[in-house]
């Protein structure tokens, strides 16, 4: 005689490997979860950058300084246009959380400007430097200094594009949800990059002075 199971007695006897009444995590939590994994994996890598400059920053091979080649009230112009951007998102935070979209654009579209007013003076910085003869190929200090401000300019222009498409995103979309919480990452990564350069502006260049 054929023995049939019952679902019921299938249910009892085979194994479970997995939580069957999850709870409901809130919308957007694994979102932000993950880019603040991502933005301390970032660190790790702007970390390692800075020490290499600590350990490379005075190895000049005969070759142009610091004090030669830094234009101190440049970088500081060019450290303000990074602050406005900072305090201008932080407009575009508030707007958003009161539904007003038009006026978020608004303070994007400046915050958008300030970062390519820094980008527009870091690269007349390099070129200046690179026609002085002063290139990355020249000493490890230049290597190390183009190589950690540099990849903090690709961090920028990187902002910069997200910026201007969640603005078309937002264009096309409104403030929803979704947009909210991008605007929202983009923002931890924007003042991530402000924190940064602080660093940089203080590692590099003051204290590059004082050598």
């Amino acid at each position: 005689m054929t023995m049939t199971m019952t679902a019921a007695e299938r249910t009892e006897e085979t194994p479970v490997f997995h939580v069957v009444d999850e709870h409901e995590h809130p919308e957007g939590h694994s979102t932000l979860l993950g880019f603040w994994i991502y933005l301390m994996s970032d660190c790790l890598i702007f970390a390692i950058l800075f020490a290499t400059y600590g350990v490379l920053g005075g190895s000049f091979a005969g070759g142009p300084t610091p004090k030669e080649l830094f234009d101190l009230p440049l970088v500081a112009v060019n450290t303000s246009m990074l602050l406005f951007s900072s305090i201008t998102y932080g407009f575009a935070m508030l707007t958003m959380e009161k539904g007003q979209a038009r006026q978020t654009q608004i303070w994007l579209a400046i915050t958008g400007l300030f970062g390519l007013a820094f980008l527009g003076i870091e690269l007349y910085e390099f070129a200046h430097m690179i026609h002085e003869g002063a290139g990355p190929q020249r000493s490890a200090f230049l290597s190390s200094f183009f190589t950690l401000v540099g990849t903090h300019g690709l961090h920028v222009t990187f902002g910069i594009v997200w910026l201007v498409t969640l603005m078309v995103q937002v264009q096309k979309h409104g403030l929803i949800p979704a947009n909210r919480r991008r605007l929202t990452c983009l923002s931890m990564f924007w003042h991530f990059l402000d924190v940064i350069w602080i660093g940089v502006f203080t590692f590099v260049y003051l204290m590059g002075m004082l050598r």
